[in-house]
């Protein structure tokens, strides 16, 4: 079964995820924005064999880390969807605009488009191409355990900014109302920033999508 552990990182308090297999101990990190001795310390604490790197997108917080990672361990970096070359492109613009250490560029072993699986170990998940955010974000869905990575698509009460380049605020309500919802009011989300939450919560009660 998938298993995982929320680790806040960087200034901006971003909520990468280490996800494992609890059969094979074979585990992934969603969105390593930086602080990599602290994700490392506890990918060894739990005695985890670290094998990838997923992206839901390429804003510095999520993606800083990448390079460094990627290269430091020999792992592949999967995702996000193509339609965020230009913000891998322009990392270390970012780096220097948001004060956070130089990003080493990187370039994904393999991009990801709507309908795609992703595996670690035993357990597979579901890629749903949810731009607005950004044009390229993905999310990753575990059925098998009724959770979802969303990335900056949704937060508890909020949904994520559009005033970057590339965003746009009527696409990431469709991608919320027309990609998460279908996948059922009992999953649990976990978000790039803050709390855990539900689509049905969000659904009944969040101020920009509620009643959606």
């Amino acid at each position: 079964m998938l298993r995982y552990l929320t680790v806040p990182v960087t200034a901006f308090q971003q909520n990468c995820s280490i996800v494992w297999c609890d059969q094979t101990m074979a585990a992934a990190v969603i969105d390593p924005g930086g602080d990599l001795p602290e994700l490392l310390a506890e990918v060894d604490r739990l005695g985890l064999k670290l094998e990838q790197i997923w992206l839901t997108h390429a804003h510095i917080d999520h993606a800083g880390g990448t390079g460094t990672l990627a290269r430091e361990r020999g792992l592949p970096i999967v995702g996000p969807h193509p339609g965020d070359q230009f913000w891998i492109d322009g990392l270390a613009q970012q780096s220097r605009m948001f004060g956070f250490p130089p990003a080493e560029p990187f370039t994904p072993t393999r991009w990801l488009a709507d309908g795609d699986r992703v595996q670690i170990g035993e357990s597979v998940l579901a890629v749903r191409h949810c731009p607005g955010h950004t044009p390229g974000h993905v999310v990753f869905h575990s059925a098998e355990i009724g959770r979802c990575f969303v990335g900056d698509v949704l937060f508890a009460g909020s949904i994520g900014r559009t005033d970057f380049p590339g965003g746009d605020h009527d696409t990431l309500i469709a991608s919320i109302t027309q990609r998460l919802w279908p996948m059922g009011d009992e999953t649990v989300f976990i978000p790039g920033h803050g709390p855990e939450s539900s689509f049905g919560r969000e659904r009944r009660s969040n101020p920009y999508v509620g009643g959606t």
